[in-house]
């Protein structure tokens, strides 16, 4: 434990450049995740209650649920940049 430094003190695994790659990713699986889970749950339910629709119901469901967790999770809000990030200290007229 004595390797590991502070996670604010800047060593961390990954390259800087990556939070965006990441956070693509991110978006990306839980999308795609929840479209290919929820389609496969809709095809099973169409065999076995002989329909036609669920298949699409299951895929629209995946989408909405992967879109909530993106937005839940915070990554499709834009990223402020603040006097760490390189960016300009924001004024506090209070």
């Amino acid at each position: 434990m004595a390797d590991r430094e502070d996670p604010t003190g800047g060593a961390s695994g990954a390259p800087e450049g990556d939070g965006g790659y990441n956070s693509g990713m991110a978006v990306f699986s839980y999308v795609i995740g929840g479209i290919v889970v929820w389609s496969l749950i809709g095809w099973g339910l169409d065999n076995l209650l002989k329909t036609r629709w669920l298949v699409l119901a299951g895929a629209l469901v995946g989408i909405a649920g992967g879109i909530y967790l993106t937005t839940k999770h915070g990554l499709l809000a834009p990223r402020r940049k603040g006097p760490a990030d390189g960016g300009a200290p924001e004024d506090d007229d209070s």
